[in-house]
C-alpha cells in the first residue's frame, strides 16, 4: 500500500468543544476529567522519584544508587516506540482509549502494591525490576491519557486544561511525598506501599464514567500506517530545520528544574529533617502554592496565551532552583525558620514548575496534529523525559563532588539554554495559540 502524506494545505480537524464563559468553565465536565486523570498519570511518577528514594534512604542504600534508579525511567524516554501500538489496536467494550487506560491503571495498583513486599537490603534486584514494571506502566497510561485530553479538548480549551491537568498531576505528590513519609513513621513500609496503591482508584473509576472521545479521521488501518503517517506530517509540517528546533527545545526546556528535583527528598534529609517534617511542610506548602499556581495559570494562559506562558513560567521555575541553593547554603534543619525556609521552597517550586509545566504541556498539545494524537504526543514527552531519566540518573555523582550548593547553580545554569530558544520557538508577540 502507498502511504500518502497528509496535505499541507489540509486543514487540521479539531474537536468539536466549545469553551464555556466565565468561571463555570472551570467546573466543565472536560476540566473535571483533566483534574482526575492528572492525579492518575502522576501519582505512579512520583512514587519512583520521591517515596522510592525516601524508602531507599531509610533503609541506608547508597545515594549513588539511589541516584541511578533514575534509569528506570527509561520507558518514559522510548514510549513512542509502542505508542503506533496504542493507536492501532484497542480493547472490546471501553474502546481505542478508555480500554488501554483501564488495563494500565489496575496493573499499576498491583505493581505498586507489590513493591512494599521487598526489601532494599537483600532483595534490590527484586525492586529494581518492580519499578522499571512501573515505569513502563505508566508511561503507557501516559500515552494514553495524553492522547485522550488531546482529543477531548479544543485548541482554546489546551492553556486551561492542561494547567489543571498539570497542577492536578502536580498535586498527586502529596500522596507519596507528604501522606506516605508521614505513614512511613507509623507503619511498615509494605502497609504504606499498599494504601499508596489504593490511590489509583479514582482514575480507574474515572475511566469507566468518561465516554470514548470522538475520532478525527479514521484510525490507522495498518501499523505502517500507525508509525510512518504522524511522524511523515512532523516533519513536513515546516521542514527539517524547525522539526530538529523544536524537538531541541522540548528537550532543554524542563532540564534544569528536572535535574534540581531529582534528589529532593535526600536532599531535604541530608539537612537533618525527618520524614514527617517533610511530609507535613509539603502538605502545607506544596498543596496551597499548587491550588494557587492552578488557578492562576489556567487563567493566565487563557488571557495571555500559550507562548507568553512559557517567556513567564520559565523565568520563575528557573528561579525556584535558586531557592533549593539558598536552603543549602543555610545548612540548618531546626528551628522554626529552617522550617518557614523548607516550606518556602517547597512552596515556591511547586507554583513556579507547576506553572511551567502546564504551559511547556499545552505547547506540546498545540505542536500535534490531532489525527495522530498517541505516537506525536508519546514521541515529544518521551523527549522531555530524557534529562529526567540520564542526566539525573548522574545527579548522585555530581552531588558527591560539588555537594548541594554547586549543583544547584548548576541545574540553574541548565535552565537557560532553553529559556534562549523562545525569540524563535514562541515569540513573546507572537500569534496566541
Amino acid at each position: 500500500m502507498t502511504l500518502a502524506a497528509p496535505s499541507a494545505t489540509e486543514p487540521t480537524p479539531e474537536p468539536d468543544v466549545k469553551a464555556k464563559p466565565g468561571w463555570r468553565h472551570y467546573f466543565s465536565r472536560e476540566m473535571l476529567i483533566c483534574v482526575s486523570l492528572g492525579f492518575s498519570s502522576g501519582l505512579p511518577l512520583f512514587i519512583l522519584y520521591n517515596l522510592l528514594s525516601a524508602w531507599l534512604k531509610s533503609e541506608n542504600v547508597d545515594l549513588k544508587a539511589i541516584g541511578l534508579f533514575a534509569l528506570v525511567g527509561f520507558p518514559y524516554t522510548w514510549k513512542f516506540v509502542w505508542s503506533p501500538l496504542m493507536d492501532r489496536y484497542h480493547f472490546p467494550l471501553l474502546g481505542r482509549r478508555r480500554g488501554w487506560m483501564l488495563v494500565t491503571q489496575i496493573a499499576l495498583l498491583v505493581a505498586v502494591a507489590s513493591m512494599g513486599l521487598f526489601s532494599p537490603k537483600t532483595e534490590l534486584t527484586a525492586i529494581v525490576f518492580l519499578c522499571g514494571a512501573v515505569a513502563f506502566l505508566s508511561a503507557s497510561q501516559d500515552i494514553v491519557i495524553d492522547a485522550y485530553r488531546r482529543e477531548l479538548l479544543s485548541d482554546e480549551q489546551q492553556g486551561s486544561g492542561t494547567a489543571l491537568f498539570v497542577n492536578a498531576y502536580k498535586l498527586s505528590t502529596l500522596v507519596p511525598g507528604a501522606l506516605s513519609l508521614i505513614l512511613s513513621d507509623l507503619m511498615s513500609w509494605r502497609s504504606v506501599f499498599m494504601i499508596t496503591a489504593l490511590f489509583m482508584l479514582p482514575g480507574i473509576v474515572t475511566t469507566f464514567v468518561i465516554a470514548e472521545p470522538k475520532i478525527y479521521g479514521r484510525p490507522p488501518k495498518n501499523l505502517r500506517e500507525a508509525v510512518v503517517l504522524p511522524f511523515r506530517e512532523f516533519i513536513q509540517r515546516s521542514g527539517w530545520s524547525h522539526a530538529l528546533l523544536v524537538l531541541a527545545f522540548i528537550f532543554l526546556y524542563k532540564l534544569g528544574d528536572s535535574m534540581a528535583t531529582a534528589l529532593a527528598t535526600p536532599f531535604y534529609i541530608d539537612l537533618g529533617f525527618t520524614r514527617t517534617q517533610i511530609g507535613l511542610v509539603a502538605k502545607n506548602a506544596g498543596l496551597w502554592a499548587s491550588l494557587s499556581g492552578g488557578i492562576l495559570g489556567a487563567v493566565w494562559l487563557e488571557k495571555t496565551g500559550i507562548n507568553r506562558g512559557l517567556w513567564i513560567f520559565g523565568v520563575l521555575q528557573a528561579l525556584a532552583i535558586l531557592g533549593f541553593a539558598a536552603l543549602a547554603q543555610t545548612g540548618v534543619s531546626t528551628g522554626s525558620h529552617a522550617t518557614l525556609m523548607l516550606g518556602a521552597v517547597i512552596g515556591m517550586e511547586a507554583f513556579a514548575v507547576g506553572l511551567g509545566t502546564a504551559a511547556f504541556t499545552a505547547y506540546i498539545a498545540t505542536t500535534t496534529d490531532p489525527r495522530y494524537t498517541a505516537t506525536q504526543f508519546a514521541l515529544f514527552t518521551s523527549l522531555a523525559a530524557v534529562p529526567r531519566t540520564f542526566f539525573n540518573a548522574a545527579t548522585g555523582y555530581i552531588v558527591a563532588q560539588t555537594g548541594w550548593f554547586v549543583f544547584f547553580l548548576v541545574c540553574f545554569a541548565l535552565a537557560l539554554p532553553g529559556m534562549m530558544m523562545l525569540p524563535k520557538i514562541a515569540p513573546w508577540n507572537g500569534e496566541k495559540k
